[in-house]
Order: structure tokens, then C-alpha cells, then sequence
């Protein structure tokens, strides 16, 4: 990993140097992807009345172009150094925890089955007959994984039903998943 320290408005202590090089160790060590490290000091030399003078940032890039940072500030520079690479640690936790957390999320199968009952191409829309009787309305906008002109008079189709202006209206319409048959 790479490490550039820098300091502004302050002369950088070989003693700061020494923890800051120890600390990013530390950080390293419990996430191996970090590619680059940066630490920058600053003292706030336009506000001497603040009580925080001393900050310290903290900038971490993992791979995929992520970026971590960690600001800081505090009456030293040790305290400042400290406190920003336990939030810089806490982000790269919280960093590890949403990546750990992938959900595939896959497109709820509607709930309707019916067949195409009648079909306007020029003007992309037409009437599914439902199971237990009863026409909705669906436009070519609403197919999912099949376009107009695939469709057909009688094919079986399973739809997601909502009510529209002028009665039942189709909000997605797909084919019905093939069942896998048996091999005994």
C-alpha cells in the first residue's frame, strides 16, 4: 500500500509520523484491499479563539475507484490523528458490511394467469382473458421478457393486476415459467 503524509500551517513531528505509520498498519491489517493511503494535517491558523486546532484526514481508496474519509478535529494532534483513524476503521466496517450484504433480487412473478383473448398491433395493446372470467386491458409497455409481435391470439401469458380508469389493467405480462419436468 501507498502512504503519503502530508502537513499544512505545522512542522510534521517524526512522533506523529511514527503513529500515523503504526496506525495505518493497524488498518491495514484488518482489510488487506486498501490501495492507497493519505494523512494530512492541518492547524487552523485564521481562528485562534476555536478550542479545535488540530485536524487530521484520513483518505483511504479501495479497489473499484471507492474512497474512504475520515476528518477530525481536535485540541492536539494526537487526539485528532487518533479519533480520525477510528472513524476512518468504523467507515471501512460499515464499507465491508454493505458489501457483504448482496441481496439478488429477482422480479416478482405476477400472480394472474389468462390467455390473449384480442390483439390491436397498430396501436400496441390488447385484452387478456383471465381465469375465472373477465377481460383486462394491457398495453406493449407492459411485457417483460417478450415483445409485441411475439405475441399471439390463445397464448397463455401470467400478468400483475391493478385497477385502472376504465377497469383492470395489466401492469406486467410474461410468459408463464416452464415447469421442470420429472426424470424418474
Amino acid at each position: 500500500m501507498e502512504l503519503e503524509i502530508h502537513s499544512r500551517n505545522v512542522a510534521m513531528t517524526p512522533r506523529w509520523k511514527t503513529e500515523i505509520e503504526s496506525r495505518m498498519e493497524d488498518l491495514q491489517r484488518g482489510h488487506d484491499d486498501v490501495i492507497h493511503g493519505r494523512v494530512s494535517l492541518t492547524k487552523n491558523r485564521h481562528h485562534k479563539k476555536l478550542v479545535n486546532v488540530a485536524e487530521a484526514l484520513i483518505v483511504v481508496t479501495l479497489p473499484g475507484r471507492h474512497t474512504l474519509t475520515a476528518r477530525k478535529e481536535d485540541k492536539t494532534f494526537e487526539e485528532a490523528i487518533r479519533s480520525a483513524f477510528q472513524a476512518a476503521n468504523i467507515e471501512l466496517h460499515k464499507y465491508r458490511e454493505k458489501r457483504a450484504k448482496t441481496e439478488v433480487r429477482l422480479p416478482p412473478m405476477p400472480s394472474h394467469q389468462g390467455v390473449v383473448s384480442k390483439l390491436f398491433s397498430k396501436e400496441r395493446y390488447g385484452f387478456i382473458l383471465q381465469e375465472g372470467g373477465g377481460e383486462v386491458y394491457f398495453h406493449a409497455n407492459a411485457l417483460q421478457g417478450l415483445t409485441f409481435e411475439q405475441l399471439e391470439d390463445g397464448a397463455d401469458v401470467v400478468f400483475g393486476l391493478e385497477e385502472g380508469f376504465k377497469g383492470p389493467q395489466a401492469t406486467v405480462v410474461a410468459l408463464p415459467q416452464p415447469i421442470a419436468a420429472k426424470v424418474s
